[in-house]
């Protein structure tokens, strides 16, 4: 899976994302301007130190993006979108797309991804969720439609054991 932020704003959102792709083995697409140098200590401290782990690509605009990734199947985050997350069917290698903190993805870029526009459900009084915490939402959903294929499924206690074992 890969997750694109179109100019992200806030450092302490992006490090977060950076690292639940680290946790997802999940690629992170950042697509310029940003909001902050990715050597800012809230970056890295939203990130840990997982941060060094991260797959990072950087692109000067969303045409570089699309230069550099041909045919890349992007599902656009976005409030305005007609479908929820969960009525689609992510590949594994599928693209997900979420606009900066402000103002989201902008227009002239949504208007040619109607059929793969998604939203997450929410109250009307509400004009959006944070940043990292919808970017976890969806991609654990497409992650779970992938059968969170290499990923540890169960843990153990660190002292003791379950009861029921």
């Amino acid at each position: 899976m890969h997750i694109i932020l179109h100019q992200p704003e806030i450092p302490g959102n992006t490090g977060n994302i950076g690292r639940t792709c680290v946790a997802t083995g999940t690629a992170l697409h950042l697509i310029e301007p940003l909001g902050f140098r990715i050597d800012e200590k809230e970056i890295k401290r939203a990130g840990m130190d997982y941060w060094k782990d991260l797959e990072l690509h950087r692109y000067v605009n969303f045409e570089d993006f699309l230069e550099k990734n041909p045919g890349a199947k992007i599902w656009m985050a976005t409030t305005k979108a007609k479908h929820t997350y969960t009525e689609v069917e992510f590949g594994p290698n599928d693209f997900i797309m979420f606009g900066k903190e402000s103002a989201g993805i902008p227009e002239e870029i949504l208007v040619d991804y109607e059929e793969t526009a998604i939203r997450i459900p929410m109250l009307s009084a509400i004009r959006s969720l944070n940043l990292s915490n919808a970017a976890a939402i969806v991609l654990y959903e497409a992650l779970r439609q992938n059968g969170f294929a290499d990923m540890q499924k169960e843990g153990e206690l660190h002292r003791l054991h379950w009861n029921g074992n």
